[in-house]
């Protein structure tokens, strides 16, 4: 990529501002080495992990990555021998506690879909006992303290004796010989405890003098009482430096023990916290993720100008590559023509970066060798270049690069020179470029291009439209429609003289007024189809939402009616039993009479017989079912039928004829035309599925239960009821999966495992088994 286009296009901007959304010193030092990538595939696995990073943010909002330094200068200096001081202990001991708190954070998240991370994660190394270590010697303030050893504690011990005892010596003369002081105060000098004396009484007061003023009045003197006491404070505090120099080498010495562990962890929290600014940077654009191709193709909807705030950019839609591969926009100065190519450009960039884009989702970008671009006035006075020259001396360098896997933006192509051969040399420049397989977008001001994108096949023309009630551009992108010239029209709200209008407009060619009629009406044509898209999207949607109205008062209606014939069929069965029941009762009562009757006893049995006869029967079919059309199947073998013609059921064998079937019935095989059968059911076709099915039941039993997120009590309910359904399934093994987290459910999956008769072993899972938020039970 060559390193022009990142001036051009402000990329470094973009690099700017992701730096700002690092966390540490390790991702600012990869935001500033960004660049985009013409491979593929590294491109897609940048896209997904900034795309994961920015999926832990929306869920939570942040993620805990302070307190992490750029260690490595100080684990080398550490490896060579060299003495680290309190402050690099100190980052190292932060760096180690920042690794552990997203270590953590990530492995507290309850998404499964996080590969990326929990894969950087897990290269993170805990280092608890050199970080104890550390903290137990320097406090929060880089200072290492008394109780990082007895020695240290005892020599600062003394230390503080001796200096109260030389303080309490010199208040006394402060007290007594104030006269003899310039002020009545106790000063160091030479790191030894002075008094300023008045030079006239240098005598009086006796002692070493270890400096004077700058006037000379002054002399700052250590009295002959406190030699030998600032003597032993000396000594004490050599004792001191020399004991602050043993711990801390002997901290340098466990650092550089753990080297390879710092530098991995190191490594592991620069990709995660790079991998969070792009995140952030995304979530600060309301950017999506793209998807990535290498066939040139670009298709952004609603795409902003990464640079441009939110209150003042205008989205555009923006496709590239697949029916055509060129785009000629014309259109007013100032109207958005060259934020446009810049936007592509950028985008192109940022997404070959591993950035994502601010458009919409769904969003497609494709990757390119190269992105070149011809962009603003480059004149050069110190070269004695004019506008088109520089112009044409960029141009000449993009298209000895130039091929099919390049982006080409070109900003007033031949601008600067005569307009009818700027034209001419525009569009030859662009079929040659054209011709050679690029992406190409370019901007314009000659008229002649307009009919260019009709003319030639992969171009299409577009423009920046342009107000003319407010005179003012409305900076949207129209593809398929090229630039109106609005001179007169504007020149007409302005106020100039319609007679010189008609004058100016009789000096246009016939081409030319056809050309802008032509424009008008597609213009016009687009307007009238934005509306009647609109029109119809509100239509749509409102039968949608009649539909589903319908469909749920529908819903309601059926659930209500089937409860109403529900209770009226239990009425019904109840005063049907209740009839029986008397019944029953009279034939007993007769019956005991039997001796004294002349009733025969088959004649009680056919009474009885009418008795049941004579109950109602009630109609399984629902009023209004009757009349809904039955679902016409094609008959096959093995569906059950019912023979029309002998009120029997059977099961069709085969198919004998275009409307005939043989049918099993009973113990005999009949041939029954189509018409004489009525469908009944056909038996489903049974489908295996990847899980036991426990005997007399359909119940299915995985070989794995996922106990997460789940109550302590309710978890072990459902263990000991799947261990069961299990063991009748014939599993050797499943799978506990528990999580880690406190680590209590685990416990009592374990102690559950320990007592159940039936468990030979259980384990911890393996690296691909889990690890520790999984059990493995082994049955007998």
């Amino acid at each position: 990529m060559n390193q022009r286009i990142f001036h051009v296009l402000e990329y470094n901007k973009i690099v700017e501002m992701l730096n700002g959304q690092a966390s540490s010193s390790l991702g600012k030092e990869k935001t500033r080495s960004i660049k985009p990538s013409t491979n593929l595939s590294e491109v897609i696995e940048w896209q997904e992990q900034t795309d994961e990073a920015a999926h832990v943010l929306r869920l939570k909002g942040n993620v805990p990555l302070g307190g992490i330094f750029d260690i490595k200068p100080s684990i080398k200096r550490s490896v060579i021998g060299g003495l680290l001081n309190a402050h690099e202990c100190l980052d190292v001991a932060s760096t180690i506690y920042g690794g552990k708190q997203i270590k953590y954070f990530i492995e507290a998240m309850e998404e499964p879909e996080m590969p990326i991370l929990r894969d950087l994660i897990e290269q993170i190394v805990p280092l608890n006992e050199l970080e104890r270590q550390i903290k137990s010697c320097i406090d929060d303030n880089g200072h290492v303290m008394d109780g990082a050893s007895d020695k240290l504690r005892t020599i600062r011990s003394k230390i503080r004796t001796n200096e109260s005892r030389v303080r309490d010596k010199l208040d006394g003369y402060t007290k007594t010989k104030s006269k003899m002081l310039s002020d009545a105060i106790v000063t160091i000098r030479n790191d030894r405890y002075v008094l300023p004396v008045k030079q006239e009484y240098r005598g009086a007061i006796g002692g070493i003098v270890h400096d004077q003023s700058a006037s000379g009045a002054t002399l700052f003197i250590e009295p002959q009482a406190v030699v030998d006491i600032n003597n032993q404070l000396q000594e004490a505090r050599v004792q001191e430096k020399n004991e602050v120099e043993r711990i801390l080498r002997e901290l340098s010495e466990k650092i550089a023990d753990d080297q390879d562990f710092l530098y991995q962890n190191v490594e592991a929290l620069g990709q995660i916290d790079f991998m969070f600014a792009r995140a952030k940077l995304a979530k600060l654009m309301r950017a999506s993720m793209p998807k990535m191709n290498d066939q040139g193709i670009i298709k952004m909807k609603q795409a902003r100008h990464p640079l441009i705030s939110d209150d003042e950019v205008v989205a555009n839609d923006v496709e590239l590559g697949e029916s055509y591969t060129t785009i000629v926009i014309t259109g007013p100065n100032t109207g958005g023509k060259t934020v446009t190519l810049k936007m592509v450009g950028l985008c192109t960039l940022m997404a070959q970066s591993g950035l994502q884009v601010p458009a919409l989702d769904g969003c497609e970008l494709s990757i390119f060798s190269n992105v070149f671009a011809d962009i603003g006035d480059e004149q050069s006075i110190e070269q004695s270049l004019s506008t088109f020259s520089s112009h044409m001396t960029n141009i000449v360098n993009i298209m000895d690069q130039v091929d099919h896997q390049t982006l080409v933006l070109f900003d007033e192509l031949g601008a600067g020179t005569d307009p009818q051969e700027g034209a001419a040399l525009a569009m030859a420049i662009l079929d040659d470029v054209v011709g050679r397989g690029a992406r190409i977008i370019a901007t314009t001001h000659y008229p002649e291009l307009k009919a260019y994108g009709y003319n030639r096949n992969g171009v299409t023309n577009a423009s920046v439209e342009f107000d003319i009630q407010t005179l003012k551009p409305t900076y949207r992108l129209l593809i398929g429609v090229p630039g109106r010239s609005n001179a007169f029209e504007i020149s007409r709200k302005l106020g100039l003289n319609e007679s010189v209008i008609e004058t100016a407009k009789s000096h246009i060619g016939t081409d030319s007024k056809s050309v802008e009629n032509m424009i008008a009406s597609l213009e016009d044509s687009r307007r009238g189809a934005e509306r009647d898209y609109e029109q119809a999207e509100d239509v749509l949607r409102e039968a949608e939402d009649l539909k589903q109205e319908l469909q749920t008062q529908w819903e309601l209606f059926d659930k209500k009616r089937e409860e109403l014939y529900k209770k009226a069929e239990q009425k019904a069965e109840k005063a049907v039993q209740k009839a029986r029941e008397e019944a029953e009762a009279i034939v007993s009562e007769l019956r005991s009479m039997k001796n004294q009757a002349s009733l025969k006893e088959h004649e009680w049995i056919e009474a009885r017989k009418s008795l049941d006869e004579a109950q109602p029967k009630l109609s399984k079919q629902r009023p209004g079912q009757e009349n809904r059309p039955t679902i016409a199947k094609e008959l096959q073998p093995g569906d059950e039928v019912q023979l029309l013609t002998l009120n029997q059921k059977g099961t069709i064998l085969d198919k004998v004829g275009n409307n005939e079937f043989q049918v099993q019935v009973g113990i005999m095989k009949v041939k029954v035309k189509q018409k004489d059968l009525q469908f009944i059911k056909r038996e489903e076709p049974l489908i295996e599925k990847p899980m036991a099915t426990v005997k007399g039941s359909t119940y299915h039993v995985k070989p794995e239960l996922d106990l997460r997120g789940e109550r302590f009590e309710d978890a072990l309910h459902r263990l000991e009821k799947y261990v069961d359904d299990a063991l009748l399934a014939g599993y050797p093994m499943v799978s506990i999966i528990h999580g880690k987290g406190t680590g209590a459910l685990r416990n009592g999956v374990q102690a559950f495992a320990k007592k159940h008769s039936q468990i030979s072993t259980y384990r911890i899972g393996g690296m691909n088994e889990g690890g520790s938020g999984v059990t493995i039970f082994e049955f007998r």
